[in-house]
């Protein structure tokens, strides 16, 4: 066998050691804030980033969780993140139009599996009851517990106070205390008092026959985030979409779900099953646009329609490969 000349084994060696020491490329950062913590319909970055679906993309996520879509549409208007999950269509429509640097990079949901309830021993029956001075809550001012609680105003005639409170634990406190006679929640908080009898369902978001084909929520980005980091939002919808994918198949996501929302796999199977079929939190499509804008017109978060050219710049959802 030929000897390797001394000298470029010296050489070979010496790069080898030098690649070695090399650190990996790191992967991209992306900032994400989140409406509403354990919810199975915010859940997807979370429990892609712990499987490591989206280090597969190259990217790596710092998740902070908000209120409420309001508060997480600020922070993408402020340029505090690169993306927003679960803002209110109607409020990012409004913001737009009055000039917010926010586009809209997928649906986030399409309905809703929100609800609102009531103590157990509260004289109404149904929404239909709240009549003057009752108090109906919902998270933020902008987010789709707004424009839901809003739309039952409307379609019912009610004369009752839209109140925001915070997320579904901070609502739950008001309610029990007596502050607010109608508080909202969505699944998985509030199983345990209903279970005891503690509160009991007065309507569900799906109640507002709109709300069913309106995709109520959304996923945003800040314009400079959609012009300067094309590839990483590609990549993060990419990765978005295949999370989605594992979520509805076998028990793995149920069980990382169950763990991070602090609740047993049987009632991560009901909530995923029950109440989130896998088309309401398909992003690829923004569904019910002319009814989300004739109410965002009715509800005074906009002053006219947008026109074609303006959704073509607001809506840019980046093609699933």
């Amino acid at each position: 066998m030929k000897k390797i000349n001394p000298w470029i084994a010296s050489v070979l060696m010496a790069a080898g050691l030098a690649a070695a020491a090399m650190p990996a490329q790191a992967a991209d950062l992306l900032k994400v804030a989140i409406g509403q913590r354990g919810n199975w319909d915010t859940v997807v970055a979370q429990l892609g980033s712990d499987a490591g679906i989206f280090k597969k993309h190259d990217l790596d996520l710092e998740l902070l969780y908000t209120q409420g879509g309001g508060e997480t549409m600020q922070a993408v208007i402020s340029n505090s993140v690169d993306i927003g999950v679960a803002a209110g269509t109607i409020g990012v429509l409004g913001a737009f139009q009055k000039g917010a640097p926010v586009r809209i990079v997928g649906a986030q949901a399409t309905g809703a599996a929100d609800f609102w309830y009531v103590k157990a021993d509260s004289p109404l029956k149904t929404i239909q009851d709240a009549t003057d001075g009752t108090t109906i809550a919902y998270s933020t001012n902008g987010s789709s517990t707004h424009s839901i609680v809003l739309g039952y105003l409307n379609a019912y005639k009610l004369k009752a106070k839209a109140v925001a409170t915070g997320n579904p634990s901070a609502t739950f406190t008001q309610v029990m205390s007596g502050q607010i006679d109608v508080g909202w929640s969505s699944p998985p908080f509030g199983f345990d008092a209903l279970a005891a009898n503690k509160i009991r369902i007065l309507a569900h978001a799906n109640d507002v026959e709109t709300v069913k084909g309106q995709s109520i929520r959304t996923l945003i980005a800040h314009a400079s985030v959609v012009d300067a980091k094309a590839s990483q939002l590609q990549r993060f919808m990419d990765a978005y979409r295949e999370t989605i994918e594992w979520m509805y198949k076998g028990d793995d996501a149920l069980k990382a779900y169950a763990a991070f929302a602090k609740t047993d796999l049987e009632t991560a199977r009901k909530i995923r099953d029950e109440f989130f079929p896998k088309s309401l939190i398909d992003p690829d499509k923004m569904s019910g646009l002319d009814s989300l804008i004739a109410d965002g017109i009715q509800f005074k978060a906009m002053s006219q329609p947008l026109t074609a050219d303006q959704l073509k710049t607001l809506i840019r959802i980046p093609a699933r490969n």
